[in-house]
This record gives structure tokens, C-alpha cells and sequence, in this order.
């Protein structure tokens, strides 16, 4: 399968709004459990997009929608401001043909551009070996492991974290 890895934009929203749907129904990694609309979807893309990072799309050869990924900051204060967390979601039926990581190293490629120096993972749900897989496939290392944080699906559920560094990482500081 050939995959385009692209900037998204507002015509991709429809395909994205489905893909994270079905995962919030059926999934356990996000913890979300009633899927956005596709106006919340759109300002959460605009708000990444309108920040400076990246929201990207994969695309087969007929231009379809197969996943989508993002890196937003790892959290709001200004020490971490060198840090991103990425997440990634991919059309169910397609999952492990590649899509997914070709959008996890293009969002590494453009972190690491902008100078983000430490990228990290947050993964729903300990059993998810595909995510955990596909991170650790692009050098991501385990971190920790959250045990039973969330509730989703009538079972507790973990959060793995995993994280890599990009750039010159914790080597030096920036300039």
C-alpha cells in the first residue's frame, strides 16, 4: 500500500471525526467515551495547527483518509516547553500495515525540526501492543506504567508512557 503522510485540512475532518470515533467506542486508547463532534474535532486540529505543531493525515493512493496523527505540547507550563506528547489514530481496518508509523516518524521528523527535544507517548490501556509495538518500533522506551487510572469498557484500565528523545536531546541545553 502506498501512503501519503500530509498536513490535514478542514476536508479531511469528516474521515478523522470517524477514525477517532470508532476507537472512543471501541477502543481503549483514548478514555474518551462519547465521541466529538466533528466541529469539536475541527478546533481541536485548528488549535494544534494555529500553536505551530503538527497535525497530519495518511492518505492512500485515491486520496481516502487512513489515519491520522498529531504532537501538542506535553503540557501547559513553560519547562516543558521542549517536550511533546503524540498520539496517532488509524483506521481499524487497516491497522499494522504501516500507516501508523509512517505518521509517528513524520511527526518525529517535524518535532524535532521545531526543536522539541523530548517526545512522549501516553498510551491507553497496557494490552495495546500495536501502539506499544509501533512506538518502541521508532525508539521510543518504556517509561512507566499508570496502573488502573482509567475506567472504560467495565474493566480498569492502564496508561503506558513511553518516551525518546529527539535531537540532541538532554545532551545539551537549548540555545
Amino acid at each position: 500500500m502506498s501512503v501519503t503522510v500530509r498536513d490535514a485540512t478542514a476536508a479531511d475532518l469528516p474521515a478523522i471525526a470517524a477514525i477517532y470515533g470508532h476507537h472512543v467506542l471501541h477502543g481503549a486508547g483514548t478514555f474518551e467515551e462519547v465521541p466529538p463532534s466533528e466541529a469539536e474535532m475541527a478546533g481541536r486540529m485548528a488549535a494544534v495547527q494555529q500553536a505551530g505543531f503538527a497535525w497530519l493525515v495518511a492518505t492512500d493512493e485515491a486520496g481516502a483518509v487512513l489515519g491520522y496523527g498529531y504532537y501538542a505540547p506535553f503540557r501547559p507550563r513553560s519547562a516543558y516547553r521542549y517536550t511533546a506528547e503524540n498520539s496517532v489514530y488509524v483506521r481499524d481496518d487497516i491497522r499494522g500495515q504501516g500507516v501508523g508509523k509512517a505518521l509517528v516518524a513524520e511527526l518525529l521528523a517535524r518535532a524535532e525540526a521545531k526543536g522539541i527535544r523530548q517526545m512522549v507517548a501516553v498510551i491507553g490501556d497496557s494490552e495495546n501492543a500495536g501502539s506499544i509495538g509501533l512506538h518502541a518500533s521508532l525508539g521510543f522506551r518504556q517509561v512507566g506504567v499508570l496502573k488502573a487510572v482509567g475506567l472504560k469498557f467495565g474493566r480498569w484500565v492502564d496508561v503506558v508512557q513511553m518516551q525518546k528523545a529527539l535531537g540532541e536531546g538532554e545532551r545539551t541545553l537549548p540555545g
